[in-house]
């Protein structure tokens, strides 16, 4: 595979981009290609001082958009911009997978506007890992659209439970829709009609699931609009580091501190391996016609190095391919979804969330 890596994008680039880069290269067959402002790629990797991989090449694009622009905007006006070039690469042939930990927004729009959505896809969808003690839960949409229809929910349980099943390697991934209760009959109009809709489909569809089956993992593939996505995924965030944090501050406190902590290291140590998130590499942006790794904007090398792997591992699985063919087979649903969206007049919204864990 051949992975277009956005070398300007995120808070540590492009140092913890190359590194990563270099990592990666360095043990695995794949051709690693860093696009980016060459000079600085170049400094960055005679600091870092592991040698050049011959699997690694350069693409200059001396732009980068920042966080604060808006990202359609700056993708027309930076023509040159890290993360326009690495996905038109993506776009022409000269790679098979583009990652970025820059810009969400830019990210998500350079995928949408350069590589085009997937023919019987109108929306795609951003998707993210909750971890849990048994296994990660696949969570989208996350941000790409701010409300949805009923058919675009069904596509991303089909789109999540393709990705869970080939990527992540899950057999028949259980797919379950986020609402605020069990019944069939809870919820909005919306809930309701998404859930009629995925009951008939071939998919391993469990129903309704709420939010304290998140975390006891009651299914593997979990379906939202990206407004509650993107609230769930930073709650869940951020409580995670809450507890983390206040089990460190407690436990470092009193006398017998450094012999409590030098007695539980082992029981954190497999936790904090449990609760890994950063092995899952990033949200991919399914829908879109190529693979787009969209990762952690405090992304460091080792986190790199796993959202270039997953990258891919989803190009070789040929993803998108997968994808296009549910749709073609199901043109019944694809007709439904574009009279959706000539309907409202809407088309999706590339919003500027930001990626979390």
């Amino acid at each position: 595979m051949r992975i277009a890596v956005d070398a300007m994008g995120g808070d540590f680039a492009p140092r913890e981009v190359v590194r990563g880069a270099i990592n990666y290269a360095a043990s695995h067959a794949d051709e690693v290609i860093l696009v980016g402002d060459v000079p600085r790629i170049e400094s960055e990797i005679a600091e870092y001082g592991h040698g050049h991989p011959a699997s690694l090449s350069f693409v200059d694009a001396p732009e980068v958009i920042e966080m604060g622009e808006h990202p359609a905007t700056a993708l027309r006006a930076k023509r040159r911009s890290s993360i326009r070039v690495a996905t038109d690469l993506v776009r022409d042939g000269e790679a098979d997978a583009v990652v970025s930990a820059g810009s969400t927004g830019a990210t998500m729009a350079a995928a949408v506007f350069r590589l085009g959505r997937i023919d019987g896809i109108d929306r795609p969808a951003l998707a993210a890992h909750l971890v849990t003690a048994t296994g990660p839960i696949m969570l989208l949409d996350v941000g790409a659209n701010v409300d949805s229809e009923a058919a675009n929910l069904v596509h991303f349980a089909v789109m999540g439970s393709i990705y869970a099943e080939h990527v992540l390697k899950v057999d028949r991934p259980r797919v379950g829709l986020l609402n605020i209760g069990e019944e069939k009959d809870k919820g909005d109009t919306l809930a309701r009609e998404a859930h009629r809709r995925m009951r008939e489909l071939d998919l391993n569809f469990v129903g309704n699931v709420e939010g304290n089956d998140l975390v006891a993992h009651a299914a593997d593939v979990v379906v939202c609009d990206g407004f509650v996505g993107n609230v769930v995924i930073k709650f869940f965030e951020g409580l995670t580091g809450y507890i983390f944090r206040s089990l460190r501050t407690d436990l470092q406190q009193g006398p017998v501190a450094p012999l409590a902590l030098l007695a539980l290291k082992p029981g954190f140590d497999r936790m904090k391996q449990r609760f890994d998130y950063e092995q899952y590499g990033g949200a991919p942006l399914l829908g879109v016609r190529g693979v787009s790794i969209v990762t952690h904007g405090r992304a460091r090398a080792r986190m790199i190095e796993h959202a270039i792997r997953v990258a891919s591992e989803a190009a070789a699985e040929r993803i998108p391919d997968l994808i296009g063919a549910w749709t073609q087979h199901h043109p019944a649903l694809a007709r439904q979804d574009a009279a959706d969206i000539v309907a409202d007049g809407t088309e999706p919204l590339v919003t500027g969330s930001g990626m979390v864990g």
